[in-house]
């Protein structure tokens, strides 16, 4: 059978948490790719206990089977997710992606390569809330590179992989506000003003404005951490000055 650990179908549903029957339902359901079949005896890999994962915590999120299983399926046929979120429609000037963003195909080996001992259900179920990781088929599919790179030299560097998603979603919510600020000025100052037949004007105004916000940030957040490494490094060097400082003569 191979390196790859395999599992019968009781197997698989123990190590996913869930009952026989449920997996045998999501099979029914077409949520779960075909199994590899031995003669009488189904055997599934890693990529099933992945799907399964995946699902689970697409659930917890208030997800129906229904559109967990749209998804999947726009998912594997390469279709625009939003498309079937029901995003679609808007103009094109105004819609084309300001991340670029390269994703990485992983098989589950990869992944925990990367992440020795840290690739845990709970770490499974934070990279899949936050968006990070998705299931291909028999692959898990990182929305970054940049950003499992910088997660896997995080880790690397002593910090454990649940702090470091923990700090992600905290990120997260720091970057949704400064899209607003700066939504909040295409709104009021570029999109009201457009031409019904504006779309070129709209396109070249935003590619630029994309190279503003960007840089905005990035001087931003380069300053605020030097100002906080410097004020770290005074607050120790001033504790050890002070744990090192001579004490008052005594008289002899």
């Amino acid at each position: 059978m191979g390196g790859e650990r395999e599992y019968r179908v009781t197997e698989l549903a123990e190590e996913a948490g869930i009952t026989v029957r449920t997996l045998r339902f999501y099979r029914e359901r077409k949520l779960l790719p075909p199994p590899r079949r031995e003669g009488r005896i189904a055997w599934y890999g890693h990529h099933h206990l992945a799907r399964l994962r995946t699902i689970g915590a697409l659930l917890e999120r208030g997800h129906t089977l229904g559109g967990i299983a749209e998804l999947l399926s726009a998912f594997e046929c390469g279709r625009d997710v939003g498309e079937v979120l029901g995003l679609a429609g808007a103009g094109a000037a105004v819609t084309v992606p300001w991340a670029q963003e390269a994703a990485v195909r992983l098989t589950p080996e990869e992944l925990a390569d990367r992440f020795a001992g840290e690739v845990t259900p709970q770490n499974l179920t934070a990279s899949l809330d936050l968006g990070y990781l998705g299931v291909d088929g028999e692959e898990i599919v990182h929305v970054s590179r940049r950003l499992l790179d910088a997660s896997t030299d995080l880790v690397r560097h002593g910090i454990p992989l649940a702090a470091v998603l923990a700090a992600g979603r905290e990120v997260r919510a720091h970057a949704d506000a400064l899209a607003e600020t700066f939504t909040g000025l295409l709104r009021d100052h570029v999109l009201a003003g457009l031409p019904p037949d504006g779309d070129g004007d709209a396109a070249e105004t935003l590619g630029r404005l994309r190279a503003l916000a960007r840089t905005v940030v990035d001087a931003e957040l380069a300053m605020a951490v030097d100002r906080r490494v410097r004020t770290e490094l005074e607050t120790r060097l001033g504790a050890h000055g002070a744990a090192g400082e001579p004490g008052p003569a005594r008289p002899g």
